[in-house]
C-alpha cells in the first residue's frame, strides 16, 4: 500500500516527503486554485521536488477539454514537462480512446472521477496506468464503497490488468485501512487525514504515564 498526498501546496508536499516519505502526489484543479499560483508554475515546482525519483505526480488536463482531439495534445504537453508526471483524464467516453493513444506513446494516464466498476473496467481495458475510484463522495451519498473497491480490485486481478488502483477522496484513517484490506495499491489523501491517522489518544496517554515514571527514576 502506497500513500500519495492529495495536494498542490509545495510546503505541504515538502513536509510529507520529509516526515513520512510520501510515495507520490495527486493534484486537481481545486488544489491548484488553493495554492494561489498559476497552474504551470505550481506543477513545475512540484516536479522539482520529486526530480530524480520514481515518485509520480498526477496532473489534470483542463477539465473543459472533453474531446479526444483536445485531450491528447494537452496530455502530451503536460507529460513533456516532467518524466514524473502522470496525466489525469476524467472518466468520460472520449477519454478511453485518448488513453489508448497515450499509452502507445508511453504517456501514463490516471483515469480520475471513477464512480462505478464498469467505468474502472473500461479504463483498464484502455490502458490506464492508474484508476482513481472516489469513495468520499459516494459514501456521503449513502452508497456502498467497500463493495465498490472490492469489485474493482477483483476485476483487475481476474484479468491481469496492469492498472494500479488509487483510492481517492479519502476522508479518514478507517477508509485507508479498508482500502488496504481490499487490496488497493494506493490511497491518496490530504495531509491532515494522514496526521490524524498516525495519532491515537491511548498513545498519548501512554507517553504521559511513561514520562511520569521516567521522571521518578534515577538515570544512573
Amino acid at each position: 500500500m502506497q500513500f500519495f498526498l492529495d495536494s498542490a501546496l509545495v510546503d505541504e508536499i515538502k513536509y510529507a516527503l520529509d516526515a513520512f516519505n510520501i510515495d507520490g502526489i495527486t493534484t486537481n484543479p481545486r488544489h491548484v486554485q488553493v495554492s494561489g499560483k498559476p497552474f504551470l508554475t505550481v506543477i513545475r515546482e512540484i516536479a522539482k521536488l520529486v526530480e530524480g525519483t520514481e515518485k509520480t505526480v498526477s496532473v489534470e488536463v483542463n477539465p473543459h477539454f472533453m474531446t479526444y482531439e483536445e485531450m491528447v495534445p494537452e496530455a502530451e504537453k503536460l507529460a513533456a514537462i516532467s518524466p514524473n508526471f502522470v496525466i489525469k483524464l476524467q472518466c468520460v467516453e472520449p477519454a478511453f480512446k485518448a488513453m489508448e493513444a497515450l499509452a502507445k506513446k508511453e504517456i501514463r494516464v490516471n483515469c480520475t472521477l471513477v464512480f462505478s466498476a464498469m467505468q474502472a473496467l473500461q479504463a483498464m481495458r484502455s490502458g490506464a496506468y492508474y484508476i482513481s475510484p472516489f469513495i468520499g463522495w459516494k459514501e456521503s451519498n449513502g452508497e456502498d464503497v467497500q463493495g465498490f473497491i472490492d469489485d474493482i480490485v477483483t476485476i483487475r486481478d481476474n484479468y491481469g490488468f496492469n492498472s494500479e488502483i488509487i483510492v481517492a477522496a479519502v476522508r479518514n484513517a478507517r477508509q485507508i485501512v479498508d482500502a488496504a484490506l481490499m487490496g488497493a495499491d494506493i490511497v491518496t489523501a490530504g495531509l491532515s487525514v494522514y496526521q490524524e491517522g498516525f495519532q491515537h489518544p491511548f498513545t498519548q496517554e501512554g507517553i504521559r504515564k511513561f514520562t511520569q515514571f521516567w521522571d521518578k527514576t534515577p538515570y544512573e
